[in-house]
């Protein structure tokens, strides 16, 4: 297999060494024009021009003029943007056209939106019949209350996120999350025992200027694991040639202390491109008014990444190395019986728990009891023209180390220590044949090593796993009309060592000897296993345009997922989550058949959607307690703190809408509102579903949205990028949930207050001197509880009768986020 790995990293080596020498005879493209406003033809300044798919950009100078240079021949979609105005988006065929004048119309309504993700080449959103959302870099600046890069989307429309504390967010879409919804960076897609609930995604927040989400399966273009959809973090697009620009930022978080600041730079000279953000971030314990400061839930985060490429006439390559390093407190709710004060263990016998001191809790110090998330990643994106199309190639590597520190009295022993490398490849050739038919023909998967390490906790065993996928996908306009369809055969192969453990030292240990079955106090943790799982997948869809006002969408796809290596043969405690999992080795994979229709309408001043799902899943796999033959939780001698939890299937459906109505009763107010409803329902395997289990675990309850939001682009004076908003979210009762081995209770409904101010400070030439962001959230200061939080259902074992169990959701919060931009370009100060 390791062999495999290397033909194709050399295979890449040789095939963009070809190309690029080719490339060198390409005589390259140029595109120069005017954006100007279509009322009075002034110049429009700072307007952002943008080719996706050869991922090369400009702005307008004082004049209102731009160029680039080097591009590809060839068909591309160009956006041209800037607030206020409505976006231009057209395709360009770069052999034949050099000069794009483009005159812009002052618009309140936010259109034109492209997305790369999931699709053969950038495609406007309005003509992509999947179900998509995505959001830009002004979004997520305004987000700066956000604990984490997937907190700063949860609230969007179909999507949210199980949380356990402020920083460790797992992303859900429908639903769906773990390993049903697939992550990405840039493309490549993100492996860090995604199973495990209690560490988040590791990606640096501050590294990602804008983020889309497929809401649905979507198998077709990402293999197994996209049966719930995909979360695309994207890094910051190269700079205009010739300048080098950066910025300094730093956000404060008032209710935990969050500090959290980054440096940014980033050049491009001539299409050779790079950059680098370094980040650290860390905050003490958070509070609210029923729990005072919640004892674990601090951390401490540092982040570096690195980017070079090459952007020229032939296509591009961009290589980056990027690190994560998270030290993420443990919270385990534990309590005082009288005061209801967090306590802590100290010893290993854990017979008594002082209460934590006021002093600790305040503290930005990291316990002895915590976790520490470290991710390696180096990948590369490339496209590269050739013969009368273009061929992308993602190459990644990812070393994954997780380590859980749970011996109080040894600080410096892992209760769990999990090394996973991961090696992903995609390639796809895009090309349009016959009479405009754009087509894709693909091949993606990864390779995986998973190993137990030094430790004395083994809730999985070491094992290998290889996916591979080949499809296609076709996509046609007629007029009016576009549509959109392909095929897939996913094939994984699991191949688990079998494990011995030693007990004959304090801790259990993985036996190494040659003789486990005769060896005294050794016993077998985990049997050999092979698994091959395979699956077709697909999807096709419509999307009629009865007018530049109002369309239609309509998509049907089926999504294919194996079970996980938890799934499958997990036999061992998880101190985060304190459950011993228990796998089953005889899963059938899960498939999905998702159904989507839609219908959008913008007009001047008003703009709503609807849009419903139903998703029918077979074999769903879940978590379901253990119990005695007396109905009590059962527990493992060895682990008597840890309750029992295996894994069963069957059939279950989901399904539900998002409706969003925004109006604009003048350009500058903006009053925007969404409900959202999801419910999911377990179907069984043909008898009757008792009520305890008759709900699927994890369903977000009805959430609605309304924002008041007055944006004044133009400003006053030296403030420029003027914004105000007021919000709401209010989230309905949970009384639909999975109540069995009282895994899930009632969650009562809330409302949630929220407020934001930023805007730019500009200098005489127009150029940003200083950017803020002030949010607030939570202002009412609500004691509330998120049926998505597993903080919820952490106490005591047991509790005084009247007792609100379980930790509350965070308090009032108000965060500041100032951005300091720099121009160290040659003859910067001739540039705007």
């Amino acid at each position: 297999m390791r062999l495999n790995i290397k033909l194709i990293g050399l295979l890449f080596i040789l095939l963009a060494g070809s190309i690029i020498t080719k490339g060198a005879d390409i005589d390259p493209g140029a595109l120069t024009g005017t954006v100007t406003d279509k009322k009075d033809g002034t110049p429009i300044i700072g307007a952002t021009i943008n080719i996706p798919d050869l991922k090369i950009g400009t702005n307008t100078d004082a004049n209102g003029k731009f160029a680039i240079n080097r591009l590809s021949k060839g068909v591309y979609l160009v956006q041209i943007s800037y607030l206020g105005y409505s976006t231009f988006t057209q395709k360009v065929d770069f052999s034949k056209t050099t000069v794009l004048d483009v005159q812009l119309q002052e618009s309140s309504i936010e259109t034109g939106e492209v997305i790369i993700t999931g699709v053969s080449k950038a495609t406007e959103l309005k003509r992509s019949p999947v179900p998509m959302i995505a959001v830009g870099k002004a979004y997520i600046d305004q987000r700066s209350a956000a604990g984490n890069v997937i907190d700063m989307i949860a609230n969007l429309p179909g999507v949210s996120a199980v949380t356990t504390g402020p920083n460790i967010s797992k992303p859900f879409i429908h639903g769906l999350g773990y390993n049903r919804v697939i992550t990405l960076m840039d493309g490549i897609r993100q492996e860090g025992q995604q199973w495990g609930d209690e560490h988040g995604v590791e990606v640096d927040q501050n590294s990602i200027d804008r983020v889309e989400v497929i809401k649905g399966p979507a198998s077709l273009s990402y293999g197994s694991d996209a049966i719930g959809g995909v979360v695309n973090l994207i890094s910051p697009p190269p700079v205009p040639d010739g300048t080098i620009l950066g910025s300094v930022q730093g956000t404060y978080g008032t209710n935990q202390g969050l500090l959290n600041s980054s440096f940014r730079l980033q050049g491009n000279n001539n299409g050779l491109i790079w950059g680098t953000i370094l980040s650290a971030k860390e905050a003490k314990d958070y509070q609210n008014q029923h729990d005072g400061r919640v004892y674990a839930t601090g951390f401490k985060e540092k982040d570096a990444r690195v980017m070079v490429g090459l952007n020229k006439s032939w296509g591009y390559s961009y290589f980056n190395a990027s690190l994560f390093d998270d030290e993420q407190d443990i919270p385990d709710g534990s309590r005082d019986s009288v005061t209801r004060q967090f306590t802590k263990q100290i010893t290993e016998s854990d017979l008594y728990r002082p209460i934590v001191s006021q002093s600790e809790l305040n503290s930005y110090a990291i316990p002895v009891l915590h976790q520490h998330v470290q991710l390696y990643r180096i990948y590369n994106n490339s496209s590269f023209n050739l013969g009368n199309g273009n061929l992308i190639v993602n190459l990644g590597y990812q070393f994954s180390h997780r380590r859980e520190y749970t011996h109080p009295e040894d600080a410096t022993i892992a209760g769990l220590n999990l090394h996973l490398t991961t090696y992903t490849y995609d390639f796809k050739y895009n090309q349009i044949i016959g009479n405009g038919y754009e087509t894709t023909f693909g091949l993606n998967g990864q390779y995986q090593n998973n190993t137990i390490g030094d430790a004395t906790a083994f809730p999985i065993p070491a094992y290998h796993q290889f996916d591979i996928g080949p499809f296609f996908i076709v996509k046609k306009s007629f007029g009016k009309l576009d549509l959109s369809g392909g095929a897939r055969y996913d094939r994984r192969s699991f191949s688990g060592q079998a494990a011995y453990i030693d007990t004959s030292s304090k801790y259990p240990q993985l036996y190494t000897g040659s003789n486990p079955t005769g060896t005294p106090s050794v016993y077998s943790q985990f049997t050999a296993l092979n698994k091959t799982f395979t699956g077709m997948s697909g999807s096709f869809g419509a999307t009629y345009n009865f007018s530049d006002a109002f369309l239609l969408k309509a998509n049907i796809s089926r999504g294919f997922r194996a079970p996980s290596i938890a799934e499958l043969s997990a036999n061992g405690p998880d101190p985060g989550s304190q459950i011993y999992h228990v796998g089953n080795s005889s899963f059938k994979p899960e498939f999905s058949v998702q159904e989507d229709i839609g219908a959008f309408i913008t007009l001047p001043n008003v703009s709503a959607s609807v849009e419903v799902f139903n998703n029918n899943i077979q074999n769903y796999i879940y978590q379901q307690q253990v119990l005695n033959p007396d109905g009590s939780p059962a527990v493992n001698p060895a682990f008597p703190l840890y309750a029992i939890f295996t894994y069963t299937q069957s059939h279950a459906r989901i399904n539900g809408g998002e409706v969003s109505l925004d109006i604009h009763p003048t350009s500058w107010l903006h009053f925007e509102n969404s409900v959202a409803l999801t419910y999911g329902t377990n179907l069984g395997n043909g008898g009757k579903v008792p009520d305890s289990l008759k709900y699927l675990p994890f369903i977000p309850p009805v959430h609605t949205h309304s924002e008041l939001r007055g944006a004044f682009n133009k400003g006053f004076g030296a403030i420029k990028s003027l914004y105000a908003f007021v919000g709401l979210d209010h989230y309905s009762a949970q009384n639909r949930f999975f109540s069995a081995y009282g895994t899930e209770t009632y969650t009562a409904g809330y409302n949630l207050l929220s407020a934001g101010l930023g805007g730019n400070l500009v200098n005489k030439a127009g150029k940003k001197v200083v950017e803020l962001f002030i949010e607030g959230t939570n202002l009412a200061n609500v004691n509330y509880q998120s049926n998505m939080s597993r903080l919820k259902y952490f106490d005591n074992t047991n509790t005084a009768p009247g007792v609100q169990r379980g930790i509350f959701n965070m308090g009032r919060n108000v965060s500041f986020k100032v951005v300091v931009p720099f121009d160290l370009s040659p003859h910067a100060e001739k540039k705007i």
